[in-house]
């Protein structure tokens, strides 16, 4: 307890670049508990954040950072959106250009002209959405990144909401709700609810009450997620290998790495009033992408298996019920079963006209063909210890006492 308050007092003196800024903040509120903190200690804080620079040019609070690859025209209208985000301090925004062959450039320099907050451009020539963003991560100047998309729009209060939330829960990263924009009719072939679908749309709603991600529910979209910047220096950075690159439409980056941070001991939090609105265009309202995206999502789960051990279908999972089982061609026979029992459903679902759980059922067999395709490919190498492989399963053995330390 003491050490997250430590924490939230920490960030709130790191917000504010001068002690006059300070005094500001708490005049006209004499029980604030900032009252009590004496000038020679803020100024002992600000310093050692700030190194040699002047107080006044210190690090930006927020950095955003955009990645982007020829969608110059919905990057535009992104641009836009954040134009009317309110501040909740120093502000800048980073564009990062994944090689772009179209006018993404001339449409940043466009905007920075008259954004109401400084606007970079970066060019990134390493193919990959995660090389983008951690190209942006090293560039950015921010004690907090705010990672979105080039085709979000934002609620007024995103970047506060952001701000706020690490500070009250003292956490590393946070992110939110995740509402569709339909750039076309919605089919009548999608669910009302939280389903298969909403991965390949990047919609995400966990309710509305504060949670804990990776605890019941996944992590955070990269569309809409906040992080302290020192995180990254105990995690590393993204890996690019299972992020999205021209031609594929492997997804497990994002996941991967709050797996990552989870083991370090880092926490983040699911904030339902910090809310983007996800542009959903129309070519991608299409049975065929949603098949294909299924598809790739298997091959990057099972890659993740391969890389780290975690379990192909629920890799959160710390003590996954089919680790070390039995597999047939690299393929677990849980899985297997599985796949049985929804080729199955989808037949019944499809006779009883039940569209969009037929659809669901048929997605997650694209999923496990995914799946099978990349275990195939991998059976004669060995997965890496983790929560659901053997290694795990037999490194435990051996050591029966390992769990009491």
């Amino acid at each position: 307890m003491q050490q997250a308050t430590f924490r939230r007092l920490n960030w709130r003196l790191s917000c504010y670049s001068t002690h006059e800024d300070f005094l500001t903040l708490i005049d006209g509120d004499l029980s604030s508990p900032f009252k009590e903190i004496p000038v020679h200690l803020f100024l002992a804080r600000s310093l050692l954040s700030c190194g040699s620079e002047d107080l006044r040019t210190a690090a930006m609070d927020v950095s955003i950072i955009i990645c982007t690859a020829n969608r110059a025209n919905d990057l535009r209208d992104t641009l836009a959106s954040l134009a009317h985000v309110t501040c909740p301090g120093r502000v800048d925004l980073l564009v990062v250009d994944n090689r772009s062959s179209d006018h993404t450039r001339q449409v940043v320099e466009d905007a920075a002209r008259h954004h109401p907050f400084p606007v970079r451009y970066l060019f990134e020539g390493e193919a990959g959405k995660y090389a983008a963003l951690n190209a942006g991560i090293k560039a950015s100047a921010g004690r907090v990144i705010a990672a979105t998309d080039d085709d979000a729009r934002f609620e007024a209060d995103w970047l506060e909401r952001a701000v706020d939330g690490l500070s009250r829960y003292g956490c590393e990263f946070v992110g939110g709700r995740v509402d569709p924009v339909w750039g076309g009719q919605k089919p009548r072939w999608l669910k009302e609810n939280n389903g298969l679908h909403a991965k390949v749309i990047a919609l995400l709603d966990h309710g509305d009450r504060v949670r804990e991600f990776g605890r019941g529910i996944s992590w955070p979209l990269g569309v809409n997620v906040a992080y302290r910047r020192d995180v990254f220096e105990r995690v590393g950075l993204f890996d690019n290998r299972l992020g999205r690159k021209t031609g594929t439409l492997r997804n497990q980056a994002q996941r991967e790495w709050h797996l990552r941070a989870r083991a370090t001991g880092a926490r983040g939090f699911y904030l339902p009033e910090m809310v983007v609105h996800h542009l959903v265009a129309a070519e991608r309202l299409q049975k065929r992408y949603f098949r294909r995206w299924l598809y790739w999502h298997g091959i990057s789960r099972a890659m993740l298996y391969l890389q780290s051990g975690f379990d192909m279908e629920e890799p959160e999972l710390e003590c996954p019920p089919h680790a070390g089982e039995r597999q047939i061609g690299g393929v677990p026979v849980h899985l297997i079963r599985k796949a049985l029992r929804s080729t199955r459903s989808l037949a019944w679902q499809t006779i009883k006209g039940n569209v969009a759980g037929a659809f669901e059922y048929e997605l997650w067999l694209c999923f496990f063909a995914g799946i099978v395709r990349q275990r195939w490919a991998d059976r004669h190498l060995a997965v890496a210890a983790g929560p659901a492989s053997a290694a795990a399963v037999a490194d435990a053995g051996a050591q029966p006492n390992a769990a009491l330390g």
